[in-house]
């Protein structure tokens, strides 16, 4: 039986729901694109404030030890693709310094337009810049940073193999790459816990929280449609990343995946 079923959350009416369809990779890639971009549009002004809720605020210290792994330079030049409101590249503007760079990019203006107001309000905004763009087309130059970040990002991109080769193009030789993304726990019985919590309680909390009708039913789906751990390894270094690795957290329920492009750092 499937889960949504199994934890009562897909009645006769929600089972044709587009987060659900789009979670389970039923459409066109270009029309994910377009499904995603509005999701997050339109739950921007509540979006924070769901994340801290859902995650009892897990998602903000895994963010904090992503960005410690990556061991940004100061200086130095930072990306942050999927950039959402801003946490990841507010926390590496603190670690490449006064004479550093970050530059967030994100597909939703809405998310842009928090992610700057933030960044004005932390002090940040002359470090920080964010950037409407294509996580498949970046508007950047090669070899352009030393560290990159996706943080629960890549899962939303239409074709994320090729966003991976795109961050591949814009890391300098030997730049580091940190991917923050759900991943599959281990431990049988939290992945039990875990399941039920995610398609019981996550698509009503949310709803509520944001208005919004199925995006938290999106959410939980498209991470039971993701690759595993070893899997998306696979990818990074499919898309030509060298040194990959992972840490799971809280026993694989999210996952920093680490890797390099290949090559001397200048």
């Amino acid at each position: 039986m499937p889960l949504t079923e199994q934890y009562g959350v897909t009645s006769r009416r929600r089972r044709g729901a587009t987060g659900d369809r789009v979670g389970r990779g039923l459409i066109s890639d270009v029309a994910k694109t377009r499904y995603v971009r509005g999701m997050f549009n339109a739950i921007a002004p509540r979006y924070d404030l769901a994340n801290t809720l859902l995650s009892a605020g897990f998602h903000l210290t895994w963010k904090r030890r992503a960005v410690r792994l990556l061991r940004a330079p100061a200086p130095g030049r930072a990306l942050d693709l999927c950039c959402g409101t801003g946490d990841l590249a507010l926390l590496l503007a603190r670690q490449v310094g006064r004479g550093g760079t970050v530059v967030g990019i994100d597909f939703s203006e809405a998310m842009l337009h928090i992610g700057r107001r933030r960044a004005t309000a932390a002090g940040l905004h002359r470090i920080c810049q964010f950037v409407l763009g294509d996580a498949e087309a970046l508007p950047l130059a090669d070899g352009a940073f030393d560290v990159a970040t996706v943080g629960f990002g890549i899962r939303n991109v239409g074709r994320p193999a090729a966003a991976l080769g795109e961050l591949r193009r814009v890391l300098q030789p030997g730049g580091r790459l940190a991917v923050l993304e759900f991943g599959r726990p281990s431990n049988a019985a939290l992945r039990a816990v875990y399941d039920a919590y995610s398609f019981a309680v996550v698509p009503r909390v949310g709803r509520a929280l944001t208005g919004h009708q199925d995006a938290y039913l999106y959410l939980p789906t498209s991470i039971r449609h993701w690759p595993d751990q070893d899997q998306f390894a696979d990818a990074l270094r499919r898309a030509g990343f060298a040194n990959v690795r992972y840490v799971n957290l809280l026993t694989g329920v999210a996952v920093i995946h680490l890797a390099t492009r290949p090559g001397d750092a200048r």
